[in-house]
């Protein structure tokens, strides 16, 4: 039979990629949006959930199974970019970030776990980013909403190991998606001590996702990984230098690696 998938955030960027690659390859796939009724032309179902809503998360979930009668796959893909000096970030921003990326991926995964211990089975892949495992400037409220992502993964995985649950993260790179677009970016206030500063990352940062990676990069990646019989914690996907990154972090002492990041945003 084939595996059932539901990918949150799945009608654009990374998400539609997923599901239209896996489609192709057989699985059954939901994904997700707030208005699935905008995307009609869409090659996979997309049933309405909003990750901060625990009623349609529930409802979802609930049709898939019912649909279905089993849930193999979930992949936490919906997620919220978000930039600006946080010193001058509205603390709400703040919050509504960390519902999108955070808490939203948790309020699905405890929705989908009782039903994948009833199969005794079931795989759950949450999408993170790279840049979850550093502090970038301009980036630091993203950067500690995917961190704090990737951290709880690895905890999930020991306490759900019992009941043959496997977890595990994804961290893309830069890939060519709207997710510029679809950020909060806190404004350029004239007269502000950061205007200089966050204007030109900001313009560099949007370059860098212009000029990304092709998202089925990702889709590839996280075909291999259902087909995987243990994943790994942690997977990175993206450009050489992106993924090396995280290694220089490892190895070089923080004040090193915080210039070369300053240097790279020319700061």
């Amino acid at each position: 039979m084939s595996k059932v998938v539901l990918i949150t955030g799945g009608s654009s960027g990374i998400g539609k990629s997923i599901g239209e690659f896996l489609s192709e390859k057989g699985y059954v796939v939901y994904g997700t949006s707030r208005n699935p009724e905008k995307y009609p032309e869409s090659k996979f179902t997309i049933l309405p959930l909003d990750v901060k809503d625990e009623t349609t998360i529930k409802e979802s979930i609930k049709a898939v199974i019912k649909n279905e009668g089993t849930l193999d796959v979930l992949i936490n893909n919906a997620g919220a970019g978000i930039t600006g000096p946080i010193e001058e970030i509205p603390m709400t921003e703040i919050k509504n970030n960390f519902e999108t990326n955070f808490f939203g991926p948790i309020r699905v995964i405890n929705a989908v776990l009782p039903q994948m211990r009833k199969q005794h089975s079931g795989l759950i892949i949450n999408i993170t980013s790279i840049a979850g495992y550093m502090g970038l400037p301009y980036r630091g409220i993203y950067s500690a909403s995917k961190g704090a992502l990737e951290l709880l993964t690895e905890a999930f995985r020991m306490e759900i190991k019992d009941f043959n649950i496997k977890m595990t993260n994804v961290a893309p790179g830069d890939f060519a998606t709207n997710i510029a677009a679809g950020r909060y970016h806190a404004p350029l206030l004239e007269g502000s001590p950061y205007q200089k500063p966050y204007g030109d990352t900001l313009d560099l940062m949007n370059s860098h996702v212009d000029n990304g990676s092709d998202p089925n990069l990702m889709a590839k990646a996280v075909h291999k990984i259902i087909n995987t019989k243990n994943p790994k914690v942690h997977y990175k996907v993206g450009e050489f230098m992106q993924k090396f990154s995280i290694v220089l972090k490892r190895i070089l002492p923080d004040k090193v690696y915080e210039k070369l990041l300053m240097n790279h945003y020319k700061l």
